[in-house]
């Protein structure tokens, strides 16, 4: 039986990977093959599950931790996948908060998994965008040193830097970036794509597919400048159920809620790092993303109708006190529901990210 390929996509939250993760898988759909994917968050209710299940995508969910620190649970996910679907290509989604991962994660599945899995270049995705904010010289940067720390390794140890959203940035502010990367990372390859649209995804799997060499490099990471950097954002994640006494406009609900949650996040000087929603009603569903304070919201889909009732998943990282993170949330969500819908909580979590503790940690490249 042939070794199946494991894409790892990783980089820093808000980067694109789920949308770009997306657009890989009905890529190779249309190619005629197999997918399965693989996601992972520190919690439940992740929005990016609930945002790539379609028919004929089969996910496991990883939650609770990082790959590094649930290698077992993502290789049972891995295993359950293949022996319940025979997918043709994996693709696994980190948490954005991650790093370290060729040490914890591809060095252990070349030497232990070797058998029955080929892993890939590691590709890391980052935001052109943000970019010159998060490593500019001009010591403005959105969020502190330690997690500045985190994004940083993280393009250390790629194989594959991918900048995404060539879509907003003219051709000479890409070059520019594209150089700038090169020069400072020069052990990844550097590509360029824009994961909604499409472009430059075609190019970036057929690399990782047919390139050798995956996790060419470790990096020294101090566990604890990266634990005090993720100790540093807050991480909320609910589940709610949405009543309404009459029809409702989801979707300017959606939108009233992201700039509620702007202008709060403003006036508490944090930063978001990726706010992301998916609301489902009547079979269709709103999904909508927000990564920084000063970005337009990005809102795709549409509900069918103005339907009574709606479920809604909600996933905030940002860099505030967790308490304070929960209490933004509950208000801003109650003040643009207003008393036309009942909330109903099924769960909601609010937290910092525990000390990195991997399964494994290989100290020289297999």
């Amino acid at each position: 039986m042939p070794k199946i390929p494991v894409i790892l996509v990783g980089g820093f939250l808000g980067a694109g990977k789920t949308t770009l993760i997306q657009a890989a898988t009905e890529k190779l759909a249309a190619q005629g093959k197999r997918v399965g994917v693989v996601t992972n968050d520190q919690a439940e209710n992740l929005v990016d599950t609930a945002t790539l299940a379609r028919p004929g995508l089969p996910i496991q969910e990883v939650s609770g931790g990082c790959f590094c620190c649930h290698f077992d649970d993502l290789v049972w996910a891995m295993d359950r996948l293949v022996e319940a679907d025979m997918p043709d290509v994996l693709i696994g989604e980190p948490v954005g908060s991650c790093t370290d991962l060729s040490a914890t994660v591809l060095q252990p599945m070349k030497q232990l998994l070797a058998d029955r899995y080929e892993t890939t270049p590691f590709s890391v995705l980052v935001d052109a965008t943000h970019f010159k904010d998060a490593l500019g010289k001009d010591d403005q940067h959105r969020f502190p040193e330690n997690v500045i720390y985190i994004y940083r390794k993280q393009l250390e140890e790629a194989d594959v830097i991918v900048l995404n959203k060539d879509d907003v940035l003219l051709s000479c502010e890409l070059a520019q970036l594209e150089d700038s990367l090169r020069r400072e990372f020069s052990q990844a390859m550097v590509m360029t794509i824009s994961a909604l649209k499409g472009t430059g995804v075609d190019v970036w799997l057929h690399h990782v597919l047919s390139a050798s060499g995956a996790g060419r490099t470790i990096t020294d990471v101090d566990y604890d400048v990266y634990a005090d950097g993720e100790a540093a954002l807050g991480w909320l994640n609910a589940a709610v159920q949405l009543q309404g006494k009459q029809d409702t406009d989801w979707k300017g609900l959606c939108q009233n809620f992201m700039q509620a949650m702007q202008r709060e996040f403003r006036e508490a000087a944090a930063e978001i790092a990726h706010l992301k929603l998916h609301l489902t009603a009547g079979g269709s569903t709103v999904t909508a993303n927000l990564t920084g304070n000063r970005e337009e919201p990005s809102i795709r889909g549409a509900i069918n109708g103005s339907l009574g009732e709606a479920r809604l998943l909600l996933n905030v990282r940002a860099n505030i006190d967790p308490a304070r993170l929960r209490s933004i949330t509950e208000q801003c969500l109650q003040r643009v529901t207003g008393e036309a819908i009942r909330l109903v909580w099924d769960e909601i979590r609010s937290f910092a990210p525990a000390r990195p503790e991997p399964t494994h940690r290989f100290e020289k490249v297999v």
